[in-house]
């Protein structure tokens, strides 16, 4: 009976890796990344709560890759965040975990290197590094928090967070963001549900104790307090989501929840049927919705890239383009200039 195994019976490895705090030490905040990431989340709860009429823009490659063409990104945007601020907040989006349908790339904390070699360790430094880089050029960072533990590595560092589709409705992923220091936002379902994305904001609103690691890497009980700053993301469905008769019908449901209407509209995924191009019109028309007194609405998400478009992830990373998405289509740098100044021209008219 002792050669008998019941457990692991699909498992050929566990690699131990470096803890958080371990990582922290070696990627450590210094006072002005620290004020930066803490000025942002301080901002963005402003603008959730109406004390700061800004509108908050998320916006930033679908995911990050290339840790040197994000790097060339974040300068760029970090002039044009300087340049249209009296009307605009701009936050960078800087993903590093991907969900997926069935099979593909999980992003660079799980697979660093593009080739499968899964080695989260060094995929964990490269985020931390780049947040870093991020931060002490003044730019304040979004993310999406996908796996439950990570949070503990890199989640310091985000001035904003989303909670993706196809995780809204898990309770781990409630849990953990009922702890989360930054504002929350969370998507409505791939096939356009907005009731998981109304539970979660009344369910991350509320206390919660649940299973992770501490900052030593020890199995510990998280008991939170509740995070009282989260909105919906309307990302589409089956169907755009984002026009005004949409955006009524979400206020109402918000109201009957007992919950204060804050959107976001994702110009992206099913509201631009997944061509980056299309992005632009959906900003129009909320650009219009906010100029005609729309109230609550306060951020908008854009899939943007050094430049346009995006291409498959191959054995021979050598060929990948320089600054293009291996995900989702991106808009280019110059489209990303003049869709975000025409936008803060029509917002501050």
């Amino acid at each position: 009976m002792t050669d008998l195994r019941i457990e692991n019976l699909n498992v050929f490895e566990e690699v131990p890796i470096i803890t958080p705090d371990e990582l922290k030490r070696l990627y450590p905040l210094t006072d002005h990344t620290t004020k930066t990431i803490l000025d942002g989340q301080n901002t963005v709860k402003r603008i959730l709560h109406r004390k700061d009429k800004r509108l908050l823009v998320v916006v930033g490659p679908c995911s990050i890759h290339d840790i040197e063409a994000a790097k060339e990104y974040a300068l760029k945007l970090k002039k044009l965040a300087d340049e249209v601020s009296d009307t605009l907040y701009l936050v960078m989006r800087v993903y590093f975990e991907k969900p997926r349908t069935t099979v593909g790339w999980q992003g660079l904390m799980n697979d660093p290197y593009l080739d499968n070699s899964c080695n989260v360790e060094d995929g964990l430094k490269m985020a931390r590094e780049l947040l870093l880089h991020v931060a002490n050029i003044g730019l304040p960072a979004a993310g999406e928090a996908l796996d439950i533990v990570t949070p503990q590595y890199i989640q310091d560092m985000f001035s904003w967070t989303a909670i993706g589709a196809r995780t809204t409705e898990s309770q781990s992923h409630r849990n953990m963001a009922s702890g989360l220091s930054s504002v929350v936002g969370f998507k409505n379902g791939t096939k356009g549900s907005i009731d998981i994305a109304i539970h979660a904001r009344e369910s991350v609103a509320s206390p919660h104790n649940f299973v992770s690691i501490n900052p030593e890497g020890k199995v510990a009980v998280v008991k939170t307090k509740g995070n009282p700053n989260s909105h919906i993301i309307l990302r589409g469905g089956k169907e755009p989501n984002y026009s005004a008769e949409h955006i009524e019908t979400y206020e109402n449901e918000l109201r009957k929840a007992g919950l204060e209407p804050r959107i976001m509209v994702d110009c992206s995924h099913a509201n631009s049927g997944k061509k980056a191009s299309n992005q632009s019109k959906v900003l129009d028309d909320i650009a219009n919705q906010l100029t005609n007194g729309n109230e609550s609405i306060m951020g908008v998400m854009i899939e943007s890239n050094l430049n346009h478009g995006c291409q498959k992830l191959t054995k021979d990373t050598s060929t990948l383009k320089y600054g293009v998405s291996i995900t989702d289509e991106c808009i280019g740098w110059e489209e990303t200039e003049t869709i975000l100044r025409d936008l803060r021209n029509k917002l501050k008219k």
